[in-house]
């Protein structure tokens, strides 16, 4: 299995990322889209410059940067690939037998080649460095640490329904799309994690940015400082946040039931990943807490996090042979960077 590679992009950060990445870049592109690639100037085009205009009218401080991406990748599916919405997580937030704040959580998302194709960059910003498990040519993040501030993880929330049933699902689901590329002024959600980690010096200041700042769809943000006791749930619709601090499971829904809202994946499903992630110890072996449910076909990328003590961070890759069948297996070897001295340990 190949190592997840460190790449330390602080002087040019995800622009400095993909120009040294850029086969890299194409392959995941390649991977990710697989036979609609080849066809990108017909399909690809046109939704790019549907995510570009969206872009443009979004509170996000990287428009120039990503367009500057895009540019350096030189192929359709760039803009695409960056403001496509990941689909399914699964997070614990939770203090370690030492009392540290911690995160463990699973990315799942439909697209294949994500797994093998992760790295993690050594970024920076005014607040001080953190590192951020990405791919070569995207924007934001989604699961990051910075050592001795916090680390934060992005799941998908619940859909807003206006009607019932398999037909009306497919409805809302166009209209909710529809209203966020209407929308104006809000952040891309992985935007915004990317600022915080950029500009917010405490867990405390993180919580406070992501609660405020207009966002452009729902999402569920949960970090993790340094600190007993900093743990924190953001749910956030477009305009409206609710905090729940704390130690917490996270799937994809509101931790309390709203009325016109469904359960990403189903409420079964849901309930059952929750369920496994309460009866695993604090000090459960690593990645012991990897299976079914929370393992699952859509499965690409397993994390560990804790910002405390210098920071800790261990990371690790994920495919599956067919989306409709088979298990899915690592297919890279564990990566295990201690920030106090940043190097990663094929373990």
């Amino acid at each position: 299995m190949n190592p997840i590679p460190l790449l330390d992009v602080r002087d040019g950060g995800p622009v400095a990322h993909a120009q040294a990445r850029v086969d890299a870049a194409a392959a995941l592109r390649d991977a990710c889209l697989g036979a609609i690639a080849p066809l990108g100037r017909y399909w690809l085009s046109p939704i790019d410059r549907m995510a570009a205009n969206w872009l443009k009218k979004s509170a996000s401080a990287y428009r120039a940067e990503l367009e500057r991406i895009v540019s350096i990748l030189g192929f359709p599916g760039a803009m695409t690939l960056n403001m496509s919405y990941l689909f399914a997580c699964t997070t614990q937030a939770y203090e370690g037998p030492d009392g540290s704040p911690r995160i463990r959580r699973t990315l799942d998302w439909p697209f294949k080649g994500l797994g093998e194709a992760v790295e993690m960059a050594w970024q920076s910003g005014p607040a001080g460095d953190f590192y951020n498990a990405t791919w070569p040519g995207a924007v934001g993040v989604l699961s990051a640490m910075a050592p001795g501030r916090f680390c934060a993880v992005i799941n998908q929330a619940p859909m807003l329904r206006r009607t019932r049933g398999a037909l009306g699902f497919v409805a809302d689901a166009a209209i909710n799309l529809r209203d966020a590329l209407a929308s104006e002024g809000g952040w891309p959600p992985d935007h915004l994690l990317r600022y915080a980690f950029e500009t917010c010096e405490t867990f405390e200041d993180a919580v406070q940015l992501i609660a405020r700042e207009p966002l452009a769809r729902p999402t569920l943000f949960t970090l993790a400082g340094v600190k007993p006791g900093e743990l924190a749930l953001i749910e956030r619709t477009e305009r409206e946040a609710r905090i729940y601090r704390g130690p917490v499971i996270v799937a994809n829904d509101w931790q309390e039931p709203q009325p016109g809202w469904q359960a990403r994946m189903s409420q079964a499903n849901n309930d059952a990943r929750v369920a496994l992630m309460r009866n695993v110890a604090p000090d459960a072996p690593r990645f012991s807490w990897v299976t079914e449910p929370v393992l699952n076909r859509l499965t690409r990328l397993a994390v560990e996090m804790c910002s405390a003590g210098g920071g800790d961070f261990v990371a690790r890759g994920y495919e599956c042979a067919s989306l409709l069948r088979g298990a899915p297996r690592p297919v890279t070897a564990d990566f295990h960077l201690r920030a106090a001295s940043p190097m990663a340990l094929a373990a």
